[in-house]
């Protein structure tokens, strides 16, 4: 099992002088305790759950390509990218000039979007969620043919581009790509149709987890697509520093289920410490499951 840390929020003590300081502590600890994967939001405003608007929220690029500077080995990605956040050929030049910068360590996580009060708030447009649904497929196949050899056009119902060039290319070829959400009837079979990774909540326990799992199986059966080919990875809601007895039985029972990676919120108090904490108490006891 590897683990993630999830900074979801900026709301550190003192942020307004300690912000990026915390960041690139807790970031620097992952990078050289093993944690797998450093992830942060891409929003525009806090969510009203962290806080709402009025909290600091860095934009999420920008972000990520500061971390590539500060750290070795760790992987980077949003969890997630929304979908109308940025167009689709700029959004595969960003997440290709990442993994460059980063020498191979950027993901792309991916999903349909749905905090309307940002986008209402900065101006972006917002459609209804089935059309988002549909560019989010579309935006898929964009930065999969950005980063093939086909340089040529792109023609779709909402998005059109004349050159498909994106140059220099990921180091990898193509970046991995992670479908966030649980969505049953689209989420899910877009996961199966194109995504080398899948990301669940577990809000439900791991019978919640399982149950989309399940779906997932039934997907891939249809569209005759290789389940086990699918990285299954989770954020985890429970705190293996809080509770260490509880997260090595929960992170038993979803390795069980096929989940190969937990991310979790680091908190705001002290993420550094906490992320110590998880390095040298947390991950010994599950990284052979």
């Amino acid at each position: 099992m590897d683990l993630g840390i999830h900074y979801a929020t900026f709301t550190t003590p003192a942020w307004e002088t300690t912000l990026v300081d915390h960041l690139i502590a807790t970031a620097k600890v992952a990078d050289e305790g093993g944690i797998s994967l450093f992830t942060v939001m891409d929003h525009y405003f806090q969510m009203v759950d962290f806080g709402g608007p009025f909290e600091p929220m860095l934009e999420g690029y920008t972000t990520l390509g500061y971390l590539a500077g500060v750290t070795e080995r760790v992987n980077l990605s949003l969890l997630v990218t929304g979908v109308t956040y940025r167009r689709p050929g700029l959004l595969a030049k960003i997440v290709s000039s990442l993994d460059v910068l980063s020498r191979g360590r950027a993901q792309l996580g991916i999903g349909a979007a749905w905090y309307d009060r940002e986008h209402d708030g900065l101006g972006v447009p917002f459609p209804p969620l089935a059309e988002r649904f549909e560019r989010l497929e579309e935006t898929i196949r964009i930065v999969e043919q950005m980063w093939s050899d086909n340089d040529g056009p792109f023609e779709g119902a909402h998005y059109q581009l004349a050159e498909t060039i994106c140059l220099p290319k990921p180091v990898r070829g193509r970046v991995p790509l992670m479908i966030g959400g649980q969505g049953e009837r689209k989420t899910l079979r877009m996961v199966a149709q194109y995504a080398d990774a899948c990301n669940l909540f577990t809000g439900e326990g791991v019978p919640g987890v399982a149950k989309k799992l399940e779906v997932l199986r039934r997907h891939c059966d249809e569209l005759d697509r290789d389940y086990d080919a699918i990285r299954k990875t989770i954020l985890y809601f429970g705190d293996p520093v809080a509770e260490p007895d509880t997260f090595v039985r929960d992170m038993e029972e979803y390795a069980a289920l096929g989940v190969t990676l937990a991310a979790m919120m680091a908190p705001a108090a002290d993420p550094a410490a906490w992320a110590t904490a998880v390095v040298e108490q947390a991950l010994p006891r599950v990284k052979d499951l």
